[in-house]
Parts: structure tokens; sequence; C-alpha cells
């Protein structure tokens, strides 16, 4: 990794929430951070350049990636932030509304990931870090799409950790719990969300789930343990913020899977 006062990191997702606490703290390290979005806006500090890119356009990504290798002679870091959320039951979810879940929390962190790896294999090192979630390993009700996505950003990260090892490049997945945000408002439902059989033990649970994230974690939490981990000469490969969501994650291996189904079903349904 070079010198905090020369790194060079590409963030997507800049715009808000995560991202935006995430370029806010990482700037004021004095870390030059490339934040991007589809709006292109990021808060404002002088170490801090906003670009619009989409995640889920190729050339978008591949261009943005090529600017800043071009500009700075190398990038030291990629985090892949940029998610969405969408809730309604399995049922009433259609293919496209699931593939819109997927598009841009894993095949967008894909594009960037993979725009990445030939600079950094270049240049013998790089990190490489994925904002997953703790329902990555907790099933959610009502948002088993984005459990599965998360889930499957997580072992993408892990598996990728073990190709990329022996040009240098770390990975990491940093597992955030509830956390307040703007992300709760911009979650999507399901066209059918509110029809049929599903539809009042959707509304309660999703409504918990809305009360337990505008009640959560500051998104400086998050961005904080990225930081710890874009210093680390050896970066970890899972990072769970908070206590409480580490002692879950800790339980959730332990456990029977019977009883941490019987634990969800009755906290969400």
């Amino acid at each position: 990794m070079a010198k905090e006062k020369c790194t060079v990191v590409l963030l997507t997702g800049g715009s808000s929430g995560i991202g935006a606490a995430t370029a806010a703290i990482l700037a004021d390290k004095g870390i030059k951070v490339y934040a991007t979005s589809r709006s292109g806006k990021a808060p404002g500090n002088g170490n801090i350049v906003p670009r619009v890119m989409d995640v889920n356009d190729q050339k978008s990504v591949t261009d943005t990636v090529d600017y800043i290798f071009r500009t700075e002679g190398h990038l030291d870091a990629v985090i892949c932030n940029a998610g969405n959320g969408i809730a309604g039951a399995v049922e009433d979810t259609s293919i496209e509304e699931a593939r819109y879940q997927f598009e841009t929390c894993f095949f967008g962190a894909v594009r960037t990931i993979d725009a990445c790896l030939p600079v950094f294999r270049q240049q013998g090192f790089g990190k490489i870090i994925t904002v997953t979630s703790v329902a990555a390993f907790i099933p959610i009700p009502f948002q088993a799409y984005y459990s599965s996505v998360k889930a499957a950003l997580l072992m993408l990260t892990k598996a990728l950790s073990l190709e990329v090892k022996p040009f240098g490049i770390q990975c990491c997945s940093v597992q955030p719990g509830d956390t307040k945000t703007g992300f709760t408002s911009a979650r999507k439902y399901t066209e059918k969300a509110y029809e049929g059989a599903y539809a009042g033990t959707m509304k309660r649970s999703v409504a918990k789930m809305e009360k337990d994230e505008q009640n959560g974690m500051p998104p400086e939490k998050i961005a904080k343990a990225i930081y710890k981990q874009l210093k680390a000469r050896k970066m970890r490969l899972n990072v769970t913020p908070r206590f409480d969501y580490r002692a879950i994650e800790i339980l959730s291996k332990l456990l029977p899977t019977r009883m941490i189904m019987w634990l969800v079903g009755k906290l969400y349904c």
C-alpha cells in the first residue's frame, strides 16, 4: 500500500449514506477519494474528486478506472459500496425486479472490481473492499433478494481473495448492521408487495426493519471501519462493526440453523 498522503481510492456509491461518510472520513485523513455515483455528487473536500459513474454501465466503469490511473499513476484501493434495496415476498417479486436488485449490488461490484484488477496486478498491490451486510448471513424475510445479493457478494469477496493473493492484492468484506441512512427511504417495493396473501405480514415486518434502521448506528461507524482496513498492512477478510452485530455473526455460526430461523421468524414474522 502506498503512503497515506498519496493513497488513491475509487469509491462507488459516494453521494450519500455510508459512501458519503466514507469519502469524508478518508479525505480528512489525507486520502484522495474518487467518489463516484450516477449523480456525480459528493461531500465537499479538497481530497474528494466527485465523478459520474454508473456501475451498471461497463464503459462508464472502465473509463473511470482508466482516467484515475492516467491521472494519478496508481490506484491503491477500490471500495464497492453502491447498492439498492427491494422489499416484497419472494412470490411477489418478478424476475425483472430480482434482476434489478442483483444488477447494482452484485454485478455492479463485479464490473468495478474487474476493471481495477489489471491495474492492481500491474502494480503488484491493491485493496478491494466490498460493503455487504449482516443480512449476508442472517436471512431477512420480505427482503430475501437483498439477503441473497449480499451473501453472493460476500462469497465472491472470499473466493476472490484466494485468486488474487499471489498478485499482492487483498480483499475485505465490511458487514454493516442497521445503519441510519437514506437507504431506508430509497428502498423500493415490488409491484405486488401490497397485494395478496403476504401483504399484511410484509408491511409489519419491513416497518420493524425500517424502525431499526433509523435507530441504527451512524454511517461514520462503517466509514471508520473501512478506513481502519485501508490503513492496515494486512486487511481482515471479514469485518462486522459494533459488538452486538459481531455477536450475531458468531451466534449464526454456532447455533443450529433451526434455532436461527426460529429467532428470525419471531422477530420479523
